[in-house]
């Protein structure tokens, strides 16, 4: 919802200052709504940050970013303003009350794996001993995810 483009910009810089340094950054994409189609699209994109932060305390910081950037949660897959998710952390696997990683739906969301496969092909799922490429090719989501200009 709103400014798309200015919502992840303010997240970027917000995890910079919150939470570590970006290493590297996707492609900005945007995909028709997963989950709950009458909406308008989303704007997707992978980042890699390098942080000292415990699991658990990463989410806390990406809880209390998207709350600075105006996400209010009202309804599951609804419009949003921002959502942050942790995909993975390192090739670790926790299960912990309000985080499951990695993130458990990975290999079901085209529009996860292919900025994920731009900036970590070779990455394997520590779960499902796939690459991040191997996952893209055999994921069941067909929904267009394509770069955003």
């Amino acid at each position: 919802m709103g400014n798309r483009k200015r919502n992840l910009s303010q997240a970027h810089k917000l995890i910079t200052e919150l939470c570590g340094n970006i290493s590297t950054a996707s492609s900005i994409y945007e995909t028709a709504a997963w989950g709950k189609t009458d909406q308008p699209s989303f704007l997707n994109q992978a980042l890699q940050i390098k942080t000292t932060l415990e699991p658990e305390a990463l989410l806390k910081q990406i809880l209390k970013i998207e709350k600075q950037i105006g996400r209010i949660r009202e309804e599951k897959y609804g419009p949003r303003i921002i959502d942050i998710d942790i995909l993975f952390y390192n090739d670790e696997i926790h299960k912990y009350p309000q985080l499951t990683l990695p993130h458990p739906e990975i290999q079901n969301r085209r529009f996860v794996l292919v900025p994920m496969a731009e900036i970590a092909p070779a990455f394997i799922h520590p779960v499902f001993k796939k690459t991040i490429a191997e996952l893209l090719n055999n994921c069941p989501d067909k929904l267009e995810v394509k770069k955003y200009s």
